[in-house]
């Protein structure tokens, strides 16, 4: 079996299970932000209305909160959802619950691994598409729905058709101007926004095994744009080493068989790949830098739970350090033990000194909702996972996805730049 199928076999308390059966899994893990703990609560009232328990959950020490979307409060409904996250994490026993404006938050993709919150091997599930983002620690974490989160909460397990799985190799050492996020923009659009829909998509080659954690991060968020179930890197010793340096102690390697078997397997050599951007409006739309429209950019943005992790944070300052920036420039950090290894570190003296304004972790600009949302007709180079039209603002507004060294290298010359061309 590969290491998807031998997790939901565990979870399923089974020996062997198969591409297209139907498990009923336990799940280790599960998460809510302020977008869908509200609504998740709503599935509870029509629950309790029908007769169903809803006064306690089947274990609060495994549910986790994190408020990320609407976050400084944008207006008085965000304002009023955290409170509503604050009376459920209450009323609940819930503990672990990352509050804006009290220590350690942000982004909910970010903080299951800066927290070590997620193991290899687990089932893990969130209420937010991009829970696929930590696969990348050997684990089956996918987003689930308003109704199967408030399912899981209250019994712990939920069930899964076994996905199958797709295999992406990268061959050798990705160049020092070309990041995760251009491998990922590649794969998308080989495949298409629907190349992986409801299939697992894993990744190794000695490729990924050169690849920090980090890195591979960026690979299974973006699984989400493919359309896939999950994405998935197994566990190595730096996955283990990554979580012992965030207090986990219980991190182990976690792997398929090695005669595991794919539907598909595709093959990428690292030494061809080039920085890529995707134009509007699809993240399959992409082309080389190089090669791109000459585009007169309005801003750009270098955060969100793709492109706003420490490493990416060190990439755009490599390129910003002595420049000033020609377009306004917003950075935010994915956390705010990021913001503050960033700031220990020198960056963001950097970023500011660029003429860069840095602001708090938020998902705001990234879903178009607020903290700097694009006017009709202006175009962002952005290091985000969507671009679909209105994505991060109007709907006549343009979005180009790119690596975080693309989007700060684009911001010194107000075009779509190669970060080599400087």
């Amino acid at each position: 079996m590969n290491i998807v199928e031998k997790i939901l076999a565990r979870a399923s308390g089974k020996s062997q299970v198969a591409p297209d059966d139907v498990v009923f899994a336990k799940v280790d893990k599960v998460m809510v932000h302020d977008v869908s703990g509200p609504g998740v609560l709503k599935v509870f009232d029509k629950l309790k209305n029908k007769g169903v328990d809803v006064s306690k959950l089947w274990d609060p020490t495994k549910v986790w909160v994190a408020e990320d979307h609407f976050v400084p409060s944008a207006e008085k409904i965000s304002a009023e959802n955290i409170v509503k996250l604050s009376n459920f994490t209450k009323n609940y026993g819930i503990e672990k619950h990352f509050k804006y404006g009290m220590g350690q938050y942000g982004i909910c993709h970010t903080l299951s691994h800066e927290e070590a919150m997620v193991m290899p091997g687990d089932v893990y599930v969130g209420g937010d598409s991009h829970t696929n983002t930590t696969g990348a620690l050997g684990a089956f974490a996918c987003g689930l729905g308003h109704t199967d989160i408030a399912y899981v909460l209250l019994n712990g397990q939920i069930w899964f058709k076994v996905p199958e799985t797709d295999y992406f190799k990268l061959n050798g050492k990705l160049p020092d101007h070309v990041m995760a996020k251009d491998l990922i923009l590649k794969i998308i659009g080989d495949i298409g926004t629907d190349g992986g829909n409801y299939r697992t998509m894993q990744f190794g080659g000695t490729g990924i095994d050169e690849m920090s954690v980090e890195s591979r991060l960026t690979l299974c968020n973006m699984t989400t744009e493919a359309g896939a179930k999950n994405g998935i890197a197994e566990a190595d010793q730096k996955v283990v080493d990554y979580l012992s340096s965030r207090g986990a102690t219980n991190a182990q390697v976690f792997k398929g068989d090695d005669d595991a078997q794919y539907a598909n397997v595709y093959e990428y050599e690292a030494s061809e790949m080039e920085p890529l951007v995707a134009k509007p409006f699809s993240p399959e739309n992409i082309a080389v830098v190089r090669e791109a429209p000459s585009v007169e950019l309005d801003k750009s943005y270098i955060g969100s739970c793709t492109g706003a992790k420490y490493e990416d944070l060190e990439a755009a300052a490599k390129i910003l350090k002595g420049k000033t920036v020609k377009i306004r420039t917003e950075i935010l950090p994915a956390s705010i033990s990021i913001y503050k290894r960033a700031m220990e570190n020198g960056l963001l003296t950097i970023f500011l000194d660029a003429g860069v304004t840095v602001g708090p972790p938020t998902c705001g600009a990234c879903c178009g909702a607020h903290m700097g949302v694009l006017a009709k007709n202006e175009i962002c180079i952005s290091t985000t996972n969507r671009n679909f039209p209105g994505r991060m603002g109007h709907v006549e507004s343009e979005t180009y996805l790119s690596s975080p060294m693309v989007a700060a290298a684009s911001a010194v010359t107000g075009k779509i730049t190669d970060p080599r061309d400087l």
